[in-house]
């Protein structure tokens, strides 16, 4: 499974912008969901398909959260730019 990976202790204060140069998943995990995720397992996430960039998620409630960005299994590669504001 190929994806790109950042980390961020935030809360609902913050915003995470996404910019990407083609369209893709962006998906918001805690850290037990980012394991399920990892482990090809049932895992709830906050996001979903982007097709306009740049794109904004919030964290709901303060804590360790791991963004996840990934073409939802099609070949290619994605370039994204991830910020917090």
């Amino acid at each position: 499974m190929n994806y790109l990976h950042y980390e961020f202790d935030i809360g609902p204060d913050k915003l995470i912008q996404i910019t990407l140069d083609k369209q893709a998943n962006a998906r918001l995990l805690d850290n037990s969901n980012y394991q399920n995720y990892r482990a090809g397992q049932q895992y709830r996430y906050y996001g979903g398909l982007i097709r306009v960039s740049p794109a904004n998620l919030r964290a709901p409630y303060q804590g360790h959260w791991h963004l996840v960005i990934d073409l939802g299994g099609y070949p290619g590669t994605i370039t994204a730019s991830v910020q917090t504001i």
